[in-house]
């Protein structure tokens, strides 16, 4: 069952990357309603595992996905179903098994009916729109969005993580929240990474960083990071303002989201430190 979630998170990362690459709006908004719907399958795959105590991680292979045409894309979406399809035989929950094989019917059809289309999510054109960026704030945007790409995907397994060995339930909403959010950001970055012809697949996370044995002094360190990423959207705003009021105003824009997440995560640290007194 762990090879199971394993090629379940290699698939919706491929699926997610080429929602990113495709410019055709059909295509974007097909390819990433299938990637939630991945998610979600890799989720009650994780539910699983736990229900019947099987030790797992979030360890993967790396994922090529340097492409000049979408239709190479979706053939290794179809594939990666394909290889899927023969590996859930195993999976003795017949009514998780149904209704994934179920979805992948689907899924495979759509996906083999879409429009193919030229790729250039990897040209390093590093232009984003038809904004006229300085090198200055063309090369700190590039910068910040590598960064922040991978620290986003970081926090979507972290808080996932935590929300699936969690029995809390006012901890489990915080947790959905902060992975909605980390969602949310991912995917901005994501679709202008590709944009500037810089998109690239987050690197593989050490699981040290999601199996936490401390979850207060994570919660700490993670306000602290809060903290430190509205300093980098502050600083990005201020750099790419001059030359662009749209930029300038996105950045201002993530920065005061940062706030209502380290308020959640106040609210989290709060309720550990008072179950750990009682």
């Amino acid at each position: 069952m762990r090879d199971i979630l394993e090629k379940t998170h290699e698939l919706w990362l491929v699926t997610l990357m080429a929602s990113f690459m495709s410019k055709k709006c059909d295509n974007k908004r097909v390819l990433n309603d299938f990637s939630d719907l991945m998610f979600r399958h890799f989720t009650w795959i994780e539910r699983l595992l736990i229900k019947k105590n099987i030790e797992y991680d979030y360890d993967r292979e790396q994922i090529p996905i340097k492409v000049d045409n979408s239709k190479i894309i979706f053939n290794n979406i179809i594939a990666r179903i394909n290889t899927l399809e023969l590996i859930l035989a195993s999976l003795d929950d017949e009514d998780l098994k149904f209704r994934i094989l179920k979805d992948y019917d689907y899924i495979k059809y759509v996906v083999s009916n879409l429009e193919p289309e030229e790729v250039t999510a990897f040209n390093a054109n590093r232009k984003y729109k038809d904004l006229k960026l300085s090198k200055e704030a063309t090369d700190a945007l590039t910068l910040f969005l590598f960064e922040e790409s991978y620290k986003e995907y970081e926090l979507i397994m972290i808080y996932n993580y935590l929300k699936a060995h969690c029995s809390e339930d006012y901890l489990n909403k915080i947790f959905q929240i902060l992975v909605d959010e980390s969602f949310f950001h991912l995917k901005s970055f994501g679709e202008m990474m590709a944009q500037m012809g810089i998109l690239g697949v987050p690197r593989v996370i050490h699981k040290s960083l999601y199996q936490i044995d401390d979850v207060v002094q994570f919660l700490k360190d993670g306000i602290d990071e809060e903290l430190a990423a509205k300093e980098q959207c502050l600083e990005l705003a201020n750099a790419v303002g001059k030359d662009s009021e749209e930029l300038s105003r996105f950045f201002d824009f993530i920065n005061y989201q940062e706030n209502y997440h380290i308020s959640l995560m106040k609210d989290a640290l709060k309720f550990y430190e008072q179950k750990e007194k009682s």
